[in-house]
């Protein structure tokens, strides 16, 4: 792309080489943004800032995409700025082949000269970058809008404040650091420095904050930060702002803001306050307030003028936030001031943040039903909102939320038990993932509202509750006959007593309800029974399909008096035992589920025998699942199970026996051998790395047909597959990735159907350090050891070495990671003796290239005929 450059650019009639410096160079700063339109694809916007006083002017712009490719963007807009800039921006929309990191560059002869802190900066090349991770995984995203420009002024001797007032479209966190401007192909100037100053000179990495504290000289100086995106703890972008600074030595001193501070507002809450600045020297003012919040098409923020004379301007900021505006990460809102100065016009910026949390939602009750609690609350009256997630504890807290703290905290000992979808849902069952809750334990709750984006809202209040064993005591609910059409249950209970103390004295009446599921709440009756001694407590629920699901009951018992008819008790809940059998690789898959209010102790587990036609007990667990092991693939086999429990409760019914409804399947081998264990070790001095593995389960072993193994050279690139290998008694590969042999691996293995596992832990190797400098050798002539050279690999990129006699003066320096010093100093053999050097080894390792620094000391022998007994290495 250089040679492309200087071909375009610099092959030109040397005339035009006598023209200024205004007419032959105009880039002065700018930054590269994109949004993602699909998984692969993404619109690019180019903003650079020129000098309008120069003759060049670029309608088009080259693109490196980093995947190998170049495009050609072309300008889409032009704004005239104040003292000399231009703004142009460039669009153009580019698909990437496939997942991956990418960095994309884009370069334009030349900067500006007088960059004081860029030396020569009229010959160097203008380039800026970003780096996008293209993974459809991890959902789309767009770069920050970067809302202030990337040129400013100061003032020698006072405190310069810059911040590019970044706004993340996507809500993804934001960190800010420092790092160098580049020249061709993105790479770092040479001899670049930060401007000068009197204290230092910073980026805030929160707030995004450039601090020059204070400059230490006037003129024209460029600086570059990067912006870095960050979603789930990863690394997913970075924007990098190449920004002009103008310092002048002004007697105008900079406006100052009045203080700020930050915000945490629910959604409906009014944030309103009067902004104001002040100039020491009664210059006019003009306040800006720039943010992603002034954005929004909903409930954008508002900032108006009130007052502005001499000396002394005010504005108000006024904001409502709405549910759309709820996110994890707090806004930023820059505040500045610019005074009007006839000699040179200064600036005072302040930020401040604002959080915005949804409100809590309203919980009303949280009733027992059965072994389940249902909850109940508030609509949360909007339809914004993606759904809510439920939290449960044992026992009640003391805890109460401050304005800035959304979400249950973990230090609480709650855990999330549910989520259910819909803005509009206002209930949810708990059931303990179809468990069963516990008598005798107090559940405390709470719930948030989660947004589309993942954002939780503030918790609700807590609210307790317990199970409540009902009235009348249900001790059966078993399947008598599997069908779709005609399949029945049988439901019975033990006989209420006692009644006579409540008074309740009868006639009575059952009233027996069913509901889908096992944890169904949509009751329909299916009976009701008149009693008058309540000696009739059995049901029978027939021409039911029991195949596909397992059904809930709830039974009633009504005081039948005349005139005096009212329900005794809380009603009682049980359901039938259902059983789900999931096909696997030889072997069958049980899940049990049954919501009852007593305690099952043992499940038997009974599987047809074909030979008698008769269901035989294969095994007996105390959980809710099973497996069926050593089974034929394509075979079909039929299960039922019998569940064996009873109350806890002293007095109430035990040795309680149901049955299942009878399920059948077809093992086939639809799963995926596990994953090998793997190890790596370096050969450095071969230069390759052996790989190995291993399974420890004898019968995921039986089940694998061969290996895949992948590598990456670096921890930021993706892994990708070097090596199939189709024996599964093949346990080691040697792996000879080149000159640098660091990089990671992992190892998955496949089945003869193709069914690849999951890949093992990555493991990473860089433990071979390849440079060693000599400490003596003989530069006379012999053609032996004439040369000082070092041992060096692939790995080692560049060094920095330098050589000095016992009185510092430099006699030899290089870049090359050989050295090959012949011994000279400006043409002539140096002097025999000893020579100090300084080394800085710049070398590829895992996490990119890294510096490490070497000294010591070489010993020069001249004399003819010299031998070297024993070379020793530093």
């Amino acid at each position: 792309m250089k040679s492309e450059l200087l071909r375009k650019y610099f092959f030109i009639p040397v005339l035009l080489f006598l023209i200024t410096d205004a007419f032959a160079t105009h880039n002065r700063a700018g930054e590269i943004t994109y949004v993602q339109l699909s998984p692969l694809s993404y619109e690019i916007t180019i903003t650079t800032f020129t000098y309008t006083l120069s003759f060049a002017d670029r309608e088009y712009l080259d693109v490196e995409w980093g995947d190998n490719t170049t495009s050609t963007a072309r300008r889409v807009s032009i704004l005239t700025l104040p003292n000399y800039y231009k703004r142009n921006i460039y669009k153009i929309v580019h698909t990437y082949p496939g997942p991956g990191i990418y960095k994309v560059v884009v370069q334009d002869p030349n900067r500006n000269a007088g960059v004081k802190n860029i030396p020569n900066s009229v010959n160097v090349v203008f380039s800026i970058s970003t780096i996008l991770t293209v993974n459809p995984s991890m959902g789309l995203n767009s770069t920050p809008v970067l809302l202030n420009p990337p040129y400013d002024k100061a003032a020698y001797g006072y405190v310069f404040i810059h911040n590019p007032a970044a706004y993340d479209p996507d809500g993804d966190s934001l960190s800010y650091k420092l790092t160098v401007c580049t020249r061709e192909d993105g790479r770092p100037i040479e001899n670049y420095t930060n401007p000068p100053a009197t204290h230092s000179f910073r980026v805030d990495s929160i707030n995004g904050d450039l601090v020059w504290d204070t400059p230490a000289d006037t003129g024209i100086f460029n600086a570059a930060m990067e912006i870095q995106e960050w979603r789930n703890g990863k690394k997913i972008g970075i924007v990098v702002r190449d920004m002009q600074i103008e310092v002048y030595n002004t007697n105008n001193k900079p406006p100052v803001n009045s203080p700020l501070r930050n915000y945490c507002v629910e959604v409906g809450d009014t944030i309103d306050f009067v902004f104001s600045a002040t100039d020491e020297n009664k210059d006019f003012l003009t306040l800006k307030s720039t943010s992603g919040i002034f954005t929004f098409k909903k409930c954008p923020a508002t900032f108006t003028k009130i007052d502005s004379v001499a000396g002394y301007a005010s504005s108000r900021f006024r904001w409502i936030p709405c549910h759309e505006t709820v996110r994890s990460q707090p806004y930023d809102v820059i505040f500045k001031s610019d005074d009007s100065n006839s000699d040179v016009k200064l600036a005072d910026i302040d930020n401040m943040k604002v959080k915005v949390l949804g409100p809590a939602p309203v919980i009303l009750n949280a009733a027992p039903e059965g072994k389940q609690i249902k909850l109940t609350w508030s609509d949360y009256g909007t339809d914004v909102i993606a759904g809510f997630s439920i939290y449960r504890r044992e026992g009640p807290t003391t805890f109460v939320p401050d304005s800035c703290t959304s979400g249950v905290p973990q230090a609480l000992g709650f855990a999330k038990v549910g989520y259910v979808t819909g803005s509009n849902t206002v209930s949810y069952i708990d059931s303990d993932n179809g468990a069963g809750l516990q008598f005798g334990r107090e559940y405390t709750y709470r719930i948030v509202a989660v947004y589309p984006n993942g954002t939780e809202s503030k918790t609700s209040g807590e609210i307790t509750s317990s199970l409540v064993s009902g009235v009348p005591v249900i001790t059966k609910v078993t399947v008598r006959n599997t069908d779709v059409s005609n399949g029945s249950i049988f439901i019975e209970w033990k006989k209420p007593t006692g009644l006579d103390t409540i008074p309740a004295l009868g006639p009575y009446e059952y009233l027996i309800y069913r509901a889908d599921g096992t944890g169904g709440d949509q009751y329909t009756q299916i009976a009701s029974k008149l009693t008058a001694d309540l000696n009739d407590t059995t049901q029978v629920d027939t021409l039911i399909n029991t195949v596909k699901s397992g059904y809930i009951y709830k039974i009633e018992l009504w005081n039948n008096e005349p005139g005096k008819r009212f329900l005794i008790g809380e009603p009682a809940y049980a359901s039938s035992l259902f059983l789900t059998v999931a096909p696997g690789d030889r072997k069958a898959r049980l899940s049990m589920a049954r919501n009852v209010p007593w305690i099952n102790t043992r499940y038997d587990i009974y599987r047809l025998n074909e030979s008698s036609m008769n269901y035989d007990s294969i095994a007996s667990t105390n959980q809710l699942s099973y497996v069926d092991q050593g089974l034929e693939n394509d075979r079909e086999y039929c299960y039922l199970v019998r569940s064996f429990g009873g109350y806890l409760t002293e007095g109430m019914p035990k040795n309680l026996i149901n049955f299942s409804e009878k399920q059948c399947v077809r093992p086939v081998d639809n799963e995926a051998p596990c994953a090998p264990e793997i190890n790596v070790r370096s050969q450095c001095d071969s230069l390759y790395n052996t790989v190995s593995w291993s399974v420890a389960d004898p019968s995921c072993l039986s089940d694998i047909a061969g290996y895949k193994l992948y590598y990456k050279r670096t921890t930021d690139e993706n892994l990708e597959e070097i090596v199939q290998i189709p024996d599964p008694n093949v346990f080691t590969y040697l792996h000879a990735p080149g000159d640098v042999i660091s990089g990671c691996y992992a190892v998955s293995a496949y089945d003869s159907k193709g069914n690849e596992g999951e890949k093992s832990v990555i493991m990473c190797v860089d433990s071979c350090n390849f440079y060693e400098i000599p400490n003596v050798f003989t530069p006379n002539g012999d053609d032996i050891n004439d040369f000082l050279i070092a041992k060096t690999s692939g790995l080692v990129e560049k060094i920095d070495f330098k050589l000095f006699n016992r009185t510092g003066l430099l006699m030899f320096s290089t870049e090359n990671p050989r050295i090959e010093w012949d011994g000279t100093y400006k043409g002539k053999i140096v002097s025999p003796g000893v020579y100090f050097y300084q080394c800085d080894v710049y070398e590829k390792r895992i996490s990119g290239t890294e510096l490490f620094h070497l000294s010591g000391f070489v010993h020069v022998i001249t004399e003819e005929g010299a031998k070297i007994r024993k070379v020793e290495t530093k």
